[in-house]
């Protein structure tokens, strides 16, 4: 006995006629046919009473109706229940593109049948929807130790300046902390990003100088608008991934000098028993080179 056999004997009980059976299931009705004397055969019983009229239920037939029917149900409760297991929801942020498609890629060929939906949040909501079970990992530029979580280390994120496009300092093919020490710096609210933040104002003290606050807007876009197109000159940091791919010809991005600017990327997981989509990325990440292990 098959689930298709089954399959097809609800199908044909409830059109109670071959050819529209065939027809709601995309098969030709010789296949619809065979496929129930099979069945028929295997149970040692006739399931319809055909003539050239109608098709009936023989008593044998309704007797395995809701049986069958029940059978169905279980293997697609089954079905559902690997496909919940071998799926994820990842958070992510803004500039992730490389290393995002490092990770993905590796899962994607060892793990072909677990399914990646990308969620996008602040930092904070990254780290709490990961320990409340609503996403399975995240993605963060930390690996400061969170309450009941794991951080991966996955390696670093350079960071480079955004500064005016008519700055002297963007004929540079390199600046240094201490030549932007002029400018006012536009960095996000603390609050929205305090890792990048207090790296950004500590590497500042430590070149020697206090950064001039700028106008603290809101989204990046904003920022470099504001760049670009304000009476004075300013800068700020963005990503290195993500300044390759940002069109802005009235902002300059440039690399810092050696020691120059970097985040690390990490993984957050909770430390209970992974799901088999979870183990399967964590499986992955081991391949990568720079993981390691962060635990709180």
């Amino acid at each position: 006995m098959e689930l298709r056999q089954l399959s097809y004997f609800v199908t044909v009980a409830e059109e109670l006629h071959f050819g529209r059976a065939a027809d709601r299931l995309h098969i030709v009705q010789s296949a619809v046919s065979q496929q129930v004397q099979r069945l028929e055969r295997a149970l040692g019983a006739t399931l319809f009473d055909r003539s050239p009229r109608h098709v009936r239920l023989t008593g044998a037939g309704e007797r395995l109706l809701p049986e069958a029917r029940a059978v169905l149900a279980a293997a697609e409760r089954a079905r559902a229940a690997v496909r919940e297991q071998t799926s994820l929801r990842i958070g992510t942020s803004t500039g992730l593109g490389d290393h995002l498609s490092r990770v993905l890629g590796h899962l994607a060929a060892q793990a072909p049948d677990t399914t990646v939906q990308l969620v996008s949040a602040a930092f904070r909501d990254r780290l709490e929807q990961v320990a409340d079970g609503r996403l399975d990992a995240a993605f963060v530029r930390s690996l400061e130790p969170a309450p009941g979580l794991r951080i991966l280390h996955l390696g670093a994120d350079p960071l480079v300046a955004a500064l005016p496009a008519v700055h002297p300092l963007a004929r540079q093919s390199e600046v240094s902390l201490s030549d932007l020490a002029g400018l006012q710096l536009c960095l996000t609210a603390r609050r929205n990003n305090p890792v990048l933040v207090d790296l950004v104002v500590g590497a500042c003290h430590s070149a020697g100088f206090e950064p001039v606050p700028g106008p603290v807007t809101g989204s990046l876009q904003d920022i470099l608008a504001t760049i670009g197109t304000g009476p004075l000159p300013m800068w700020t940091v963005v990503y290195a991934a993500h300044a390759r791919v940002l069109l802005s010809p009235r902002v300059a991005f440039r690399p810092f000098r050696a020691p120059g600017l970097a985040l690390p990327i990490g993984l957050a997981v909770r430390r209970d028993t992974p799901s088999a989509g979870l183990q399967a990325l964590l499986n992955t990440l081991t391949t990568l080179p720079n993981s390691s292990d962060h635990e709180s």
